[in-house]
């Protein structure tokens, strides 16, 4: 090999280039070799074809612009320690301003010099009859040279500081130029894969991905080229082989093979006070047919609040107890445990199913009485938090475990259940409708339910957006409802006063609240109060001891308040459809009609006034976050607080949709067939997933 020639190992600073000093630089962005410059993907394309002239711009247009920055200017804003950065921009004809609330990083409006040629991206609007742009992305314009020889479309990276774009694409040109390398040293998936899907070789994907065929423009603005196809298909694989070894690996597993006798739970439905929903019976047979098989059920039931996930449950936990068989159902709260306990006792008793609640509250006394009827099989049913899975706790005959409120259930406490000689068949319970797509990248391993109808009879809850001016009229509706006997909740994004933000928070509005209407019992509930404090604020809540609980997002998520029929959320600009739609749920539980009142700030966007609407106009919770996910994207949509949300280069999950549903597909068939993965034609995939620290046996 000659002494120019790099392979994938090669360290970045012997690039020609690059050097000591800027390879210290780039291992910062951890990119240490040419392998790891080679996989920096580029995050979108610049089509140079649709430069917009400043004398044809019209309000709110995406555009890209060439233009030279004039003068820089910070604007302090009165009253509040908060600036506005602003960088004026002219095309020789016009001068607009870009303005900045929060800068992109560290030093970035220093780095940008008065007489530099910039392109800008973004969306210009109309203020005060002047053209403005928002927070733009702002490059330097790229120089003759490179306009020469791409002029038409061009490779957009990922940041890295103090990097412009034009030198990350000249050091991923000289790596290929002097790069030795054949397809085979790229490649992991099998041939017959790659034949029956298509698929271009990963080589060739990565250099069609770094170096755009000015032919196929609109193909690569819509990452639809074989190049792209290729490099999206192989990070859904990765992630969906994963789960489909966890899988494959629970299924090695024998659970306990459940015989449902389908003609006493049929005559037990007809005892009921309602007829279940063609979803209920569904998501019913899938379950049935898990429980009847001895590879344990690891199953995902999603559907909206009030939809009757719970009947589901406690029919299978009945059908497991007429087998001889006992049912643990785990919720994350002692109030939700007492709730639970309190529905399945009056549901399951009268057919002769003995039901115990065990949390760790209770006293030892009561804890040994409840272990002790566990151990000997008297009790069928125990419903508790994460006391039941405790080192003492023995069953006797366990083949059923409920999770409930999103709580998945981890290896740990797998490992827990199994060491007591026992692997039951589980079945995780969601409140949060999750489009498919989402629940595919998230939920892999888990095969998924879906009741996506409500039970007959049920009183829609009517929602109403406000606006500030509003409130007073939205107080003196609560106040007329509680009159009524009815209670309320009162949303806040914040505990206390922000200086950043302009917000209303729970506890100033809550001692605001109660000195006006102070005829009224109110309440306060924080994520910053100790356990004992809250736990002691949603009980009087539920006792009906407090009239309006006024709290941040920390309301316990499930808990039945049947006589609460008002939801009043406050600031809703700072709230995702998917979490407003959660805070509605709260109330229409009882049979009283209910009301949602989504009242925006004193600020806030064409976006969030969208978003009210919608909450107005929308009940269906499944319809709500399939628009949530395509407003915010994946990872706002879960939250900070969800971490199983897999991290991609190039992948997109709503865009790519048809290509994660393929790499499903194809992941689970190859596992099926060689799920060890000891043919010589997997040997690569298997050398991958060494290299992950992922476990390749099952289980």
């Amino acid at each position: 090999m000659s002494k120019n020639q790099l392979t994938l190992d090669t360290p970045l600073q012997f690039v020609k280039g690059v050097g000591p000093k800027l390879g210290e630089i780039l291992k910062k962005s951890s990119l240490l070799t040419v392998g790891d410059m080679i996989h920096r993907l580029p995050r979108a394309y610049q089509d140079n074809r649709r430069l917009t002239d400043f004398n044809n711009l019209t309000p709110d247009q995406q555009v890209i612009v060439q233009a030279d920055v004039v003068k820089k200017n910070i604007i302090p804003l009165r009253g509040r320690n908060r600036k506005i950065y602003e960088i004026l921009v002219s095309d020789g004809s016009k001068t607009i301003p870009c303005k900045f609330f929060t800068l992109p990083y560290k030093n970035w409006f220093n780095s940008l010099r008065v007489g530099e040629k910039v392109e800008l991206r973004g969306k210009v609007t109309l203020f005060r009859n002047r053209f403005t742009f928002n927070h733009p992305q702002i490059f330097p314009a790229n120089s003759e040279e490179e306009i020469k020889s791409q002029d038409l479309v061009l490779p957009l990276y990922s940041e890295i500081e103090p990097l412009t774009q034009y030198k990350i694409r000249s050091i991923i040109r000289e790596i290929f130029n002097h790069l030795s390398l054949s397809d085979q040293d790229l490649e992991w998936l099998p041939p017959w894969l790659i034949k029956k899907y298509n698929l271009t070789s990963r080589l060739k994907a990565l250099k069609g991905a770094h170096f755009p065929d000015r032919k196929k423009i609109d193909d690569y603005l819509n990452f639809k080229t074989e190049f792209q196809k290729r490099l999206i298909f192989d990070e859904f694989f990765e992630l969906q082989f994963y789960f489909a070894l966890k899988n494959q690996g629970w299924k090695i597993g024998t659970a306990p093979q459940i015989s449902i006798n389908e003609k006493y739970i049929e005559e037990i439905k007809k005892t009921l006070p309602f007829d279940l929903t063609l979803a209920q019976k569904k998501a019913l047979k899938e379950i049935f047919s898990d429980l009847q098989s001895s590879h344990p059920m690891h199953r995902l039931l999603q559907g909206d609040v009030g939809c009757g996930k719970t009947v589901v449950a406690l029919l299978s936990a009945l059908a497991c107890a007429k087998a001889g068989y006992q049912t643990a159902i785990m919720v994350p709260t002692e109030i939700l445990a007492e709730q639970h306990y309190k529905n399945a006792s009056h549901f399951l008793e009268p057919f002769g199913v003995k039901v115990e609640k065990l949390t760790g509250k209770m006293k030892s006394s009561q804890k040994r009485t409840v272990m002790g009827v566990l151990q000997s099989g008297f009790c069928q049913v125990c419903i508790g938090t994460h006391a039941l899975i405790q080192e003492n706790v023995q069953f006797h005959k366990l083949a059923f475990v409920v999770i409930d409120e999103q709580h998945r259930f981890g290896a740990h406490q797998r490992a827990l259940l199994k060491s007591k000689g026992a692997y039951p068949h589980f079945l995780v319970m969601t409140a949060t409708p999750i489009p498919r797509t989402l629940s595919m990248a998230i939920y892999g391993d888990l095969d998924v339910s879906v009741i996506d109808e409500m039970p007959k009879g049920r009183i829609p809850i009517m929602t109403r957006r406000a606006f500030p001016k509003k409130r007073k009229e939205v107080f003196d509706f609560v106040k007329q409802q509680v009159e009524k006997g009815r209670q309320a909740y009162v949303v806040y994004p914040l505990v206390e006063e922000s200086e950043k933000l302009d917000l209303k928070n729970a506890r100033d509005q809550y001692e605001k609240l109660k000195a006006y209407y102070t005829d009224l019992k109110w309440g306060l509930l924080t994520g910053r109060m100790n356990p004992e404090e809250k736990q002691d604020t949603m009980s009087r809540f539920v006792k009906g001891e407090i009239q309006i609980l006024v709290s941040t997002t920390v309301i316990e998520v499930g808990v039945d308040v049947p006589n609460a029929s008002v939801m009043v959320i406050e600031n809703a600009e700072r709230f995702g459809l998917s979490q407003m739609h959660q805070l509605r749920g709260r109330v229409g539980r009882g049979p009283y009609k209910s009301y949602c009142i989504v009242v925006l700030g004193e600020r806030f966007s064409k976006e969030s006034s969208e978003r009210a609407y919608i909450m107005q106009n929308t009940l269906n919770g499944f319809k709500i976050a399939e628009k949530d996910l395509e407003i915010r994207g994946p990872g706002e949509f879960l939250g900070s607080r969800q971490s199983g949300l897999p991290s991609f280069k190039i992948a997109h999950i709503i865009r790519d949709s048809d290509s994660l549903s393929l790499a499903k597909k194809s992941a689970f068939d190859l596992v099926s067939q060689d799920p060890y993965l000891q043919k010589l034609e997997h040997q690569k995939i298997k050398d991958k997933f060494k290299e992950l620290s992922l476990s390749i046996r099952p289980g």
